[in-house]
């Protein structure tokens, strides 16, 4: 019983993980969008894009890291 409940529990903190993947998608789409505006910017908009991305990845780390606790610590 509590071996399916830890799964379950596990197979629920990855869903964030599919959040994280549409969350960087949109990081990525709306640079594209931005530099196709004002191609200028192209440099600066990248550094921001990057940085979106790491916080964006970063959720998805620590979704990952609670999945693997509830399966191996708890």
């Amino acid at each position: 019983m509590l071996e399916g409940a830890k799964l379950i529990g596990a197979g629920a903190a990855t869903i964030a993980l599919a959040g994280a993947a549409v969350g960087i998608g949109n990081v990525f789409s709306s640079l594209i969008n931005s530099v196709a505006r004002n191609p200028s910017l192209a440099k600066q908009l990248f550094g921001y894009a990057i940085l979106g991305f790491a916080l964006t990845e970063a959720i998805a780390l620590f979704a990952l890291m609670m999945a693997f606790l509830i399966l191996f610590v708890f």
